[in-house]
C-alpha cells in the first residue's frame, strides 16, 4: 500500500504501552500450504473500497500488538517525488515478513499512515533497521515525511498485512512472477531482495529453501518514477538467470537515456509477456492501483492461473 489512514484518538505513549507484547494465537493463522501465501488472494468480488478506513479495510488482516518506537537514521530522494526512509528499531521483538507494511505514528499528528516496508528482513536482523518509501502527498504522515521529518526524529512502528512471501526450508520450490505500479513497488522490492538473500545463501546452508526464479515487471509514467531501478539493475547483475525484470513506463515525454532503453519497454505490461511464466509452480503477486489489480487477476484467471496461487495488496 503507499499510503492508508486511520484516525488516532490517543497519543503515542499510550500506544507505546505494552510493547513488549504479540498476539500468541496469529500464527496459527498463517499456517498455509506454503508459508508463503497469504489471504489476500484474487476473488471474483474483489472491488475497491478507497473511502473505508485503514482498520476497516485491513481488519481482516495479520496485525502485531507490538508498538515500537523508531528513530530516522537516513533520508535520501528516491526520485523528485518518493523519499526513502531508514529507520533504526532497538526493539527485539519487532519482526516482519517481506511484504508487509507498517502501521506508522507520527507525535503530534492525528493521523495515522500505513507504509509497506522496501527493505528485506535480513537488513533488520543483520543492522536492526528497515526501509520505507514514502510519495508526497497531502495525506499528513506523508506530508510530514517530506516536509518536516529530518534525521533523529522520533515515531512508532506495528507491522501488520497478510501479504508475503515467507517459505520455509521443507517448503517446495516455487518461481515468482512480480507485478508492479507505480509506488506499489514497495512489497515486491523488499520481497525482491528476500529472494537475493536465499540466492546468496543457498550455497552456505545445505538445508535451506531452494529458491526459483523470480520475473518482475515493473510499470510507472516515467523511467524517473521508476523506483529502486539501479538495485533492481545490480541484483540482476549479481544472479543473471534468477532474477529479471522488465521496465514498463506509459507516460514517457522526453528520450529515454541510452543506458537504459535496452531494459524499457513503452507502453503497458502486455498478455504475452505475463502469459508465457503460466505454470503450476509460479506464484503471482500483485501490488499497484485497484483498477490494474483487477484487471491483472482477471487476466491470469483467464489464462487458468489458480486463484490461490494469486496474491495481491492494494494501494489507495
Amino acid at each position: 500500500m503507499a499510503h492508508t489512514t486511520i484516525s488516532a484518538a490517543f497519543a503515542i505513549p499510550q500506544l507505546l504501552r505494552g510493547t513488549a507484547r504479540i498476539f500468541p494465537t496469529h500464527s496459527a493463522l498463517l499456517r498455509l500450504k506454503y508459508s508463503a501465501l497469504c489471504s489476500c488472494t484474487m476473488n471474483g468480488t474483489m472491488k475497491s473500497k478507497r473511502k473505508t478506513d485503514h482498520l476497516e479495510r485491513t481488519a481482516n488482516n495479520f496485525r502485531q500488538e507490538v508498538i515500537s518506537p523508531a528513530k530516522v537514521c537516513g533520508i535520501t530522494n528516491e526520485s523528485e517525488t518518493v523519499k526513502r526512509l531508514r529507520l533504526a528499531v532497538t526493539n527485539k521483538d519487532f519482526t516482519f515478513k517481506a511484504g508487509q507494511w507498517v502501521d506508522f505514528f507520527i507525535p503530534k499528528v492525528a493521523v495515522v499512515g500505513g507504509f509497506s516496508i522496501c527493505s528485506s528482513p535480513g537488513l533488520l536482523e543483520q543492522e536492526g533497521v528497515l526501509e520505507l518509501a514514502v510519495k508526497h502527498t497531502v495525506h499528513p504522515p506523508a506530508h510530514w515525511i517530506h516536509t518536516q521529518c529530518s534525521l533523529d526524529s522520533e515515531v512508532a512502528l506495528r507491522v501488520g498485512g497478510n501479504f508475503f512471501f515467507d517459505p520455509q526450508p521443507a517448503d517446495s520450490p516455487v518461481n515468482l512472477v512480480l507485478i508492479a505500479g507505480g509506488v506499489g513497488i514497495n512489497p515486491l522490492f523488499s520481497i525482491l531482495l528476500h529472494v537475493a538473500d536465499f540466492h546468496r545463501n543457498q550455497e552456505s546452508e545445505e538445508n535451506g529453501y531452494k529458491m526459483g526464479t523470480v520475473k518482475m515487471y515493473y510499470s510507472a509514467k516515467n523511467t524517473n518514477e521508476l523506483l529502486f531501478k539501479n538495485n533492481i539493475f545490480g541484483l540482476m547483475n549479481e544472479f543473471p538467470g534468477k532474477i529479471t525484470c522488465n521496465f514498463h513506463v506509459t507516460q514517457q515525454s522526453s528520450q529515454i537515456c541510452e543506458e537504459l532503453q535496452p531494459y524499457i519497454t513503452e507502453g503497458r505490461i502486455s498478455e504475452k509477456e505475463l502469459e508465457k511464466h503460466v505454470s503450476k509452480d509460479t506464484l503471482w503477486y500483485i501490488c499497484g492501483p485497484p483498477p490494474m489489480i483487477e484487471s491483472i487477476s482477471k487476466l491470469l484467471e483467464n489464462f487458468g492461473v489458480p486463484t490461490d496461487c494469486i496474491y495481491f495488496e492494494k494501494w489507495w
